[in-house]
């Protein structure tokens, strides 16, 4: 049985080195072992340096790193990660140099000193938002919203969010009770009182600012902020999109507070909500913000909180009607329902450019519109 001499990569080496130890010219054995001169010198040179094991592979990696991260950086990093630890690269990056940490890596620098230290975990991170829409100005849109609810010391918390569109700035991070209009009122008061007021407020459908009926939506609470000379806009319902950024704001605090407290009152839960506040306004660079933190774009609104509501005053032009009971007023001998939110107080009725058609008006903003060419009856909505 005939069997095959196997040549390894290390053995034909040895035998190019030895064929010039023997002293056969390097043209001649580079032709007949199918190397170029250049690679023949070489490895005569490493066997006359370390013998025997210069024939061996070496590694690839270089004997120096000159770029590598210092340890004592990347200890830096490393305790930042663990401080903030759903904070990625790019956010560690700009708060570094917040902080003042000369040679601060890049952001792909310091994910890569996370995944070597085990401290990166690729399903904790967030899909970025598309930004459809940014307010010009700081206090030109405030969002507003619950983030859900769940138990809490024998009862329930309902987290109340509310974010400056154009700054991402958290005005109002507070643990509620329920999600009564009273209990939202108290905590909106100090909120105007700190920062003033919003030309608009947008929110979703459901209480305590939403009725759920799109033609009638405003509630007892809205009309209040209209008083204030607030625009209050509903989202789309079952478009949470339209809150992008109060969402996107959501996602976080549920990430890096939420997840995995385990408070026993509203109290306690509060102290956390109110150290988490202070980082994501001061200290936690914002990828829409080109990394910069909210509180470098927000500044306090020019309108103040009044303190008492300013009378409802309309043209002599409109149509002024007193809402009566059940939500109606009377106008031109028909009976139309403008919502219950506004019972006891003055509309104005108000002629548009379309004949016949009127608009309906509770302050400043626009609540619905009166067709009078529709069939005569009862009860209309708007």
């Amino acid at each position: 049985m005939m069997t095959w001499q196997v040549c390894t990569v290390v053995d034909r080496r040895r035998e190019l080195v030895s064929a010039l130890l023997a002293g056969e010219p390097v043209a001649r054995v580079s032709r007949r072992l199918g190397v170029s001169r250049t690679t023949a010198y070489k490895w005569q040179i490493r066997h006359q340096t370390w013998g025997d094991a210069g024939l061996q592979d070496q590694s690839h990696r270089p004997r120096t790193s000159p770029r590598r991260t210092p340890p004592e950086l990347e200890a830096q990093v490393c305790a930042l990660r663990q401080q903030y630890p759903y904070w990625g690269g790019r956010k560690l990056h700009h708060r570094l140099k917040a902080l003042g940490v000369q040679g601060v890596p890049s952001a792909s620098a310091i994910t890569d000193i996370l995944a070597r230290n085990g401290l990166l975990d690729p399903e904790r991170r967030l899909k970025r938002d598309w930004q459809r829409f940014e307010a010009g100005q700081p206090n030109q849109m405030w969002q507003m919203d619950f983030k859900g609810d769940f138990p809490l010391g024998g009862g329930r918390c309902y987290p109340l969010t509310v974010l400056d569109d154009h700054s991402r700035f958290n005005l109002c991070l507070k643990a509620c009770g329920d999600q009564r209009g009273t209990t939202v009122k108290s905590q909106l008061e100090p909120v105007f009182a700190a920062y003033g007021l919003p030309e608009a407020l947008l929110v979703d459908n459901g209480p305590p600012w939403g009725s759920g009926y799109s033609r009638q939506p405003h509630t007892r609470y809205t009309a209040w902020l209209m008083r204030l000379g607030i625009y209050v806009s509903h989202g789309r319902p079952f478009h949470p999109q339209t809150r992008g950024k109060d969402e996107r704001f959501h996602r976080s605090l549920k990430l890096e507070v939420l997840k995995d407290g385990s408070w026993q009152s509203l109290d306690e839960l509060q102290s956390a909500l109110d150290c988490w506040q202070q980082v994501y306004n001061q200290e936690r660079p914002h990828e829409a913000l080109a990394y910069a933190v909210p509180a470098s774009r927000y500044t306090v609104s020019p309108r103040p909180f009044p303190a008492h509501l300013p009378a409802i005053d309309y043209p002599i032009s409109d149509e002024v009607r007193k809402v009566q009971d059940h939500g109606k007023i009377s106008f031109k001998g028909r009976t139309y329902r403008v919502g219950s939110a506004f019972v006891g107080d003055p509309v104005a009725l108000r002629e548009s450019e379309e004949d016949a058609i009127w608009n309906v008006y509770y302050c400043k903003q626009r609540v619905g519109r009166v067709d009078l060419r529709m069939p005569d009856s009862s009860l209309e909505d708007l």
